[in-house]
């Protein structure tokens, strides 16, 4: 049996690769767990140049995925791929993993020496989302190969050329082939892997109802999960706002890869005083925009991943235009709006009982309302399922924090949005998931602590 990554250009099949049946794949596993301790008895310091290298290594590949990345998933080829973010992640987590992987000494005297070591899980499961298929998967691998873990990454079907461009780069540089492989799977095989305890660690970014079937597959095994599962993310345009910067910031963030990120801004709620103005502004904004093929230079909004996903956005639009919003965006500024070719849509007059303000939509939609004050927005932020990230507008960074403090999110940005800083934790509540990557707790989430208490006389 095969997986087949169908092209959202033209419909055509891309890449076909057989999958691993369920002896094959314990098998690789089995071989990822016997060279996990060898490859963390290396040092530190080697892991560390190893990874550096092996991202260096997709640097030097980067016009060649930009081609691929447009044809997997259709983002235009004018963006120039992901390799900053990746590059930046992965560096910053290199940078910290000496201090961040320190032993806790707690005592190291004559008579004792009492110590917290960071360890790795062994074998850490990534399974990797098509739509940032780079970034996404790096936040994990770098790190949890530098905290000594062996990976296996199980790339999305929809682009399955990343996982092979990754084990090509760090196999070419030196990390064993055990000790990182791209595996192609299915989802019945990678939850029975689960179920009978195969990995040390799990991480899954994707849809609730993907992360609910992890979790019932790791149900018992207590292995332990890292889960990004989606969101609804909000922007809240104060009255003190930049209005120019604001309307460009969060609409970029609404429909930059055709409405499919993470973290993008799916509902916008906007001062009274400054309402029309914004609006106006966003109209100007999308207006602008050019859909078409992504492999036009002039494109700027690809088709989406798959033309199902574009259809559910057009459902969403539809439903709530029936309910009484408002469409500001004329489908006749978009001639190509078919099939995964979806044109972007500013909505108006929304509320909450329609489903593109409450249910995830991932493509290029926002509804926008009117608020009268802060209490309004923050009930109407927090009137969600998901808490991934929420973007604040204001000139006071006090009332942006004070605000942040009640929003019910994993994320609060100020004056800025979409964007993931390796600095940060990221991480969610809700039905966004659990656990957090990146930072100094990213390498706690991929390692264990194991307490030494030694005496010495």
């Amino acid at each position: 049996m095969t997986i087949k990554c169908i092209s959202p250009i033209d419909g055509s099949v891309y890449v076909e690769h057989e999958k691993l049946n369920l002896v094959q794949a314990q098998s690789a596993v089995s071989k990822a767990k016997s060279a996990q301790s060898n490859w963390e008895a290396r040092s530190l310091e080697e892991r560390i140049e190893l990874v550096k290298a092996g991202v260096a290594k997709i640097g030097s590949m980067n016009s060649e995925i930009v081609l691929e990345l447009a044809w997997q998933m259709g983002r235009p080829i004018r963006y120039g791929g992901e390799f900053g973010g990746f590059e930046e992640r992965a560096s910053y987590m290199a940078e910290i993993a000496h201090g961040a992987l320190a032993t806790i000494v707690i005592e190291d005297s004559p008579t004792f020496r009492r110590v917290i070591k960071r360890v790795a899980h062994g074998v850490v499961l990534v399974v990797a989302p098509w739509n940032y298929p780079y970034m996404t998967a790096i936040n994990s691998i770098a790190p949890a190969l530098i905290a000594g873990n062996s990976v296996v990454l199980k790339h999305a079907s929809q682009t399955p050329l990343v996982g092979l461009r990754i084990a090509q780069a760090f196999h070419s540089v030196g990390i064993p082939e055990d000790v990182f492989q791209n595996l192609v799977l299915d989802h019945q095989t990678t939850a029975k892997l689960i179920s009978r305890r195969a990995f040390g660690f799990v991480n899954f970014t994707g849809s609730v109802s993907g992360g609910k079937a992890i979790e019932s597959a790791a149900s018992g095994t207590f292995t332990s999960l890292g889960l990004e599962l989606g969101g609804k993310d909000p922007g809240y345009v104060m009255e003190d706002a930049d209005l120019k910067a604001a309307a460009e910031t969060l609409i970029d963030g609404a429909m930059f890869n055709s409405g499919q990120c993470c973290c993008g801004i799916e509902r916008i709620y906007v001062a009274e005083s400054l309402f029309e103005a914004f609006v106006e502004k966003a109209v100007e904004i999308v207006e602008a925009y050019k859909l078409g093929n992504p492999l036009d230079p002039e494109t700027t909004l690809g088709p989406m991943a798959q033309e199902r996903f574009a259809n559910e956005v057009r459902s969403q639009t539809k439903e709530a235009v029936a309910d009484g919003a408002t469409a500001l965006i004329s489908p006749d500024l978009f001639p190509q709006d078919e099939g995964a070719y979806l044109m972007p849509q500013i909505l108006i007059n929304v509320d909450h009982s329609m489903r593109v303000m409450h249910e995830e939509s991932f493509g290029p939609v926002v509804g926008i309302m009117p608020v009268k004050d802060d209490a309004a927005a923050i009930s109407l932020m927090n009137d969600s399922n998901f808490g991934l990230t929420a973007s604040l507008w204001t000139k006071d960074p006090s009332r942006a924090e004070a605000i942040a403090d009640q929003i019910e999110t994993g994320t609060v940005f100020m004056n800025r949005a979409d964007y993931l800083d390796p600095a940060l934790c990221w991480t969610g509540c809700k039905d966004t998931g659990r656990g957090g990557g990146l930072s100094i707790i990213g390498y706690h989430n991929l390692t264990r602590p194991k307490s030494y208490h030694l005496k010495k006389a």
